[in-house]
């Protein structure tokens, strides 16, 4: 994974190859193979994880304060490196349908996956009126993208609380 996200830093997604990251990584190619179908799926999912592996997922006791948490992370990544990788990997799927599909799917599966630890404790705490369908839980990752889009990365305190106040939390709690 580590060989790929480099590859994709130093070359662009265009410039990836299976054998550039095999030979990073001191494997071979069939290595890679037998675990992705393609380089669109093996750089789209170490991007993941490494974001995943930056997020902590908080556990204060409180489903606001963990989602408010859980945002202000997400808007802190706007600047680093992490989040210029993936502007790299976006411009490189413009004219690349097989890489828009693949990142398409995987960032469907992260966004609930961001929120499934939060959401799960609050369910166990009492603090949610049901189940929380997965389009439910990407609502405030959702709207703090837009956020994001809309404010060039600057996004307050006082926006995350209101997507958490006024929108989230009367989804899904009683």
């Amino acid at each position: 994974m580590r060989a790929a996200l480099a590859e994709l830093a130093e070359v662009g997604y265009v410039g990836v190859s299976m054998e550039r990251i095999a030979g990073r990584a001191r494997t071979s190619k069939a290595a890679l193979y037998r675990r992705w179908p393609d380089r669109a799926h093996l750089i789209v999912d170490a991007y993941l994880r490494f974001v995943v592996d930056d997020v902590d997922i908080p556990d204060t006791g409180s489903l606001r304060t963990d989602v408010i948490l859980l945002l202000r992370q997400l808007t802190d990544l706007v600047g680093s490196p992490v989040i210029q990788m993936l502007h790299g990997l976006l411009a490189d799927a413009g004219d690349n349908g097989e890489l828009r599909k693949v990142i398409r799917e995987q960032v469907t599966h992260l966004k609930p996956m961001l929120m499934r630890e939060i959401l799960e404790r609050a369910e166990a705490r009492g603090e949610l009126r049901g189940k929380v369908t997965a389009r439910q839980a990407t609502v405030p990752i959702d709207l703090l993208r837009g956020e994001i889009l809309l404010r060039d990365g600057v996004v307050s305190d006082a926006t995350i609380a209101e997507i958490v106040d006024e929108v989230f939390l009367p989804l899904v709690q009683a």
